[in-house]
């Protein structure tokens, strides 16, 4: 036909898809060289035919072959490998027609006898011995690839995975032969999953169970997901799931006992049915949740060594639990024991995050954790994600809830390869967990498993669906669930014998009602109070957090000290040297060098430290510097990890540009590694924002309804300096709002010493049961202000102070008319506008530094030193109805004597946060601190 005739038997060296592109950029090339571009000119030059190898493979003789059928071949190969999944059985109510046209013979204009000619080794490289020429590779290849298991990959760019998940799906490898024993351990467990939804529908008539129904074979799949894993190495599986299903994953992969569940179904005592020899853990809080929110831990002993299940604590904003069980994670693989980055074995821990259809492409925070896993601060190792795709959101369907073909396809964009599976078919589904757990062993990243069922009853077993999803649930009323399909299977083929199958079923009814029958009676008389314990409610008053000048000095000697060779940025260099000036000069610390103290006096301590946030290396505002480069070669060089006497691993991440996923990530690093201080920075406060839930339902809650400690920093950069609405407000009136019961600190701090003694507090309190996150409304042109600087004997003893005083005022305490307090950047404003008054005895300065638990003995202190005191005034630089002002203005008024006023004096109330132009922020704050500071001036 062409040259390529010539080259008949020749060596092959391109198959599939490459070998079809190759072919016909071959043909171009004859015809016209310039029609392709230059790098394949001068391939084709140096070696012919696309037909020609050095790898010396077999020979493949085409004599005789119409070239252009063996081009459509290829093409037709390759069209089954990328849309063989639209045909294939994956849906497994067969209510939506196959997609078969790209798949099809004719479409390329293919006979079978075309297809006999061609050799096998053309269309696939590791075929089956029972494959012996084209046609039959054709149908190996349609079989493969559109069964109940179905693929995803040709979004892959990286072509040795591409390979791998080729050479994986041809070569049989899913059609791994079962035993009749794991064959009959499957249909026990879909008999269990089963009959713990029937018991509990029949038992608990009308309430909430959110049923796996539908979807019975997810968990016979976790099972083999976490064998599979175990037998990696896995010493720590941590799952993330939504409400559907959860009591029976609850139940039969974390083990939690039966009782325990239908004690909370009847509202019966519960905590005294947890297992005796504590192969289950599960904690409560003082307030409590519902039980499809609760998680669990387990522990798997195999061969003597011990794996921990953890079913992660979730709300109903389900989907965010995903990047925090990303940290679980990532805290269990780390060993950070030691100076340096953190040791990780990735191998060792495993995130399994189990999303609903709807959620999957509707949540952003799925695709901010896909982001987040190749990324050297987050990732893990690569998480097996399994999409619980009961075909629809409440009442919502697929056509409206999605614009994708497929609830996965949010993953494509990760080049993460997706396998849809028919929930109805088991033995597919235990192919699918291996797979998954073979490519994440071999080349550490994600996977999704979407696993296609139905939802047998409406969104909460409440509702009725036929009134809004008619067409669907006339499919599903006469749908067989999957243990009937399986256990038919299984009988036909005389695997087992239906009586054998039959008292499978009555032996597990009977040890579900025997443990209803242990259930103790419904508590009536609750206690309602629902106080939490002494220990949450002590104050963190009393530490003592100052360190030997002598070890302060050695250690700033260290930071300062940088390896031979090693090539700072002069100007920077200039700056940093400077840190020497407060141990050998008058000089003072500021803000960043009092941090930097901080950590490597922690780091001295034995405690771990972990901080991430935008641009957190060198700090938003160019003032940290924690990692230097090198300015001729851009090495990385970070002076905490070169302090002498450091016991502990130190890291800090430049995080992706998004606030939920990271701030979900450093919660669950943090609660699965309480030892370790986790610090997050927002670039700006408000960009906090997009991170509310975590604040809403785990870091302010979670240990109220769960038992759940964290010790999480969070740094919020909070000021008005004329930058405008967005650039301003850390918006510490939200966390204020959500304050009470001890559940976090907030603070706004005017010193850097306070900054020292408070992360030294921290970290001294993580692993104590007073434990608690930390909210500080960090500085921005305080940074390097003189009056927050403080001198190093600040540094060397005491500990943090709720309030600080000013020192030259209040000392005519007759005198005294007036006590301004304020929080924060204004408090300083305050102090440089009241030293330009000449008589100030009448006034008296006082910062409170930690608002929330606010100093109400200390404060009730001082307003009683002073006999005519006339008015308390909180002063703040945010609207009325934003700030602290409405959370203190009760606790002033409960606090001033008899007869003292209680006023406020900031911007009036408003709906944005602070004025764009900075001529009119200056004048309204030059208004507010003459009224403040200034006699006659109210």
């Amino acid at each position: 036909m062409r040259k390529q005739a010539e080259q008949d038997s020749s060596l092959l060296s391109f198959s599939g898809p490459n070998l079809g592109y190759m072919m016909e950029m071959y043909d171009l090339y004859l015809e016209d060289p310039s029609s392709v571009d230059e790098e394949l000119q001068q391939y084709f030059k140096e070696n012919g035919s696309p037909y020609k190898s050095g790898n010396q493979k077999a020979e493949v003789n085409i004599e005789g072959t119409d070239y252009s059928k063996v081009i459509a071949a290829v093409q037709l190969a390759d069209s089954i490998r990328a849309y063989g999944h639209l045909a294939a059985d994956i849906n497994p109510l067969h209510d939506k027609k196959k997609d078969t046209e790209r798949i099809e013979l004719e479409t390329y204009g293919l006979t079978k006898a075309d297809l006999e000619k061609i050799p096998v080794d053309i269309l696939i490289e590791n075929s089956t011995d029972e494959v012996t020429n084209g046609y039959e590779a054709i149908e190996y290849l349609k079989k493969m690839y559109t069964r109940t298991i179905a693929f995803e990959y040709a979004h892959v760019h990286d072509r040795e995975e591409k390979k791998w998940l080729k050479n994986y799906i041809e070569s049989g490898s899913l059609d791994a032969s079962i035993t009749d024993d794991k064959k009959k351990e499957i249909l026990n467990r879909l008999v269990q999953v089963e009959g713990f939804e029937n018991f509990v529908h029949k038992t608990f008539v009308g309430q909430k169970r959110f049923s796996i129904e539908g979807l019975d074979a997810m968990v016979p799949l976790l099972d083999e997901i976490i064998q599979s894993t175990v037998e990696k190495g896995a010493r720590s599986i941590n799952i993330g799931m939504a409400h559907r299903g959860r009591l029976n994953v609850l139940a039969h992969v974390l083990e939690k006992p039966y009782e325990m569940i239908f004690a909370e179904f009847q509202h019966s005592p519960s905590k005294d049915l947890i297992p005796s020899e504590g192969s289950i853990g599960i904690t409560y809080g003082w307030t409590g949740d519902v039980k499809y929110h609760l998680g669990a831990d387990r522990n798997l002993a195999k061969n003597e060594a011990k794996t921990r299940i953890t079913l992660a604590n979730n709300p109903s904003h389900l989907e965010v639990i995903s990047p925090i069980v990303a940290g679980y994670t990532r805290a269990a693989q780390e060993n950070r024991s030691e100076a340096g980055i953190p040791d990780i074995k990735t191998e060792s821990s495993l995130a399994i995050m189990i999303h609903g259809d709807a959620a999957f492409p509707g949540q952003g925070v799925v695709a901010e954790t896909l982001n987040m896993s190749q990324l050297r601060g987050y990732h893990t190792g690569g998480s097996i994600h399994v999409i619980a795709n009961n075909m629809i959101g409440f009442t919502t369907e697929s056509f409206d809830s999605r614009s994708t073909q497929y609830a996965s396809d949010t993953a494509k964009g990760f080049e993460v390869p997706i396998l849809h599976v028919n929930a109805d078919d088991p033995e597919a589904c235990l192919a699918a967990a291996i797979m998954a757990s073979e490519y994440r062993a071999t080349f550490s990243k994600d996977f999704v498993i979407d696993l296609i069922g139905y939802r047998r009853f409406g969104h909460n077993e409440m509702d009725e669906p036929m009134v809004t999803n008619p067409d669907m649930y006339t499919y599903i009323k006469n749908h067989d669930n999957v243990r009937k399909l399986y256990e038919d299977k299984l009988v036909g083929n005389k695997t087992l014998s239906a009586e054998e199958a039959q008292k499978m079923r009555e032996d597990h009814m009977a040890h579900l009602q025997k443990a209803y029958d242990s259930v103790p009676k419904s508590d009536k008389e609750r206690d309602i109070s629902m106080e939490p314990p002494e220990d949450v409610t002590s104050s963190l008053h009393d530490f003592s957090t100052g360190v030997e000048l002598d070890r302060l000095t050695a250690m700033n000697q260290d930071l300062l000290s940088y390896p031979e060779g090693f090539n700072v940025f002069k100007k920077l260099e200039k700056i940093l040297q400077r840190r020497q000036d407060p141990f050998e000069k008058d000089g003072k610390v500021d803000w960043a060098h009092a941090e930097t103290l901080a950590f490597g006096a922690i780091l001295q301590d034995g405690t771990p430290i972990r901080l991430s946030g935008q641009d957190s290396q060198r700090g938003t505002f160019a003032h940290r510097h924690l990692v230097l480069h090198d300015e001729k070669t851009g090495e990385e060089y970070t002076p905490l990890h070169h302090i002498k006497d450091a016991n502990a691993s130190f890291c800090v991440y430049n995080s992706p540009l998004t606030e939920a996923a990271v701030v979900g990530f450093e919660y669950g690093y943090n609660v699965f590694s309480k030892e370790t201080l986790v610090l997050w920075e927002a670039q700006y406060g408000d960009f906090a924002n997009m991170a509310q839930v975590m604040f809403d339902q785990f870091v302010s809650s979670s240990r109220a309804k769960w038992g759940q400690k964290s010790g999480l920093v969070m740094l919020l950069p909070h000021g008005y300096e004329g930058q405008g609405p967005e650039h301003s407000s850390a918006r510490m009136e939200r966390f204020l709002t959500l304050a009470a019961e001890n559940n976090w600190t907030v603070a706004n701090l005017t010193s850097s010493a306070q900054y020292f003694h408070i992360l030294r507090r921290q970290a001294a309190i993580l692993k104590k049961e007073e434990v608690r996150p930390l909210i500080i409304m960090t500085p921005k042109s305080l940074l390097r202000h003189p009056l927050v600087s403080r001198g190093v004997e600040e540094f060397t003893e005491g500990g943090f102070r709720p309030l600080i005083e000013h020192p030259e005022l209040g000392k005519e305490t007759d005198q005294v008319e007036r006590i301004v307090l304020s929080a924060g950047k204004v408090g300083i404003d305050l102090l440089e506008r009241a030293e330009k008054e000449e008589n100030n005895d009448w006034l008296h300065l006082v910062r409170i530094e930690e608002i929330y638990p606010f100093p109400m003995q200390e404060v009730r202190e001082i307003f009683s030193r002073y006999p005519n005191l006339k008015e308390v005034v909180w002063v703040q630089e945010e609207p009325k109805n934003m700030g602290a002002w409405t959370f203190v203005e009760p606790r002033l008024l409960e606090l001033a004597p008899e007869g003292v006023k209680v006023d406020y004096i900031g911007r009036r109330r408003r709906s944005s946060p602070a004025e764009g132009d900075p001529t009119v922020h200056k004048k309204e704050q030059e208004r507010i601190l003459e009224q403040s500071v200034v006699k006659g001036k109210e």
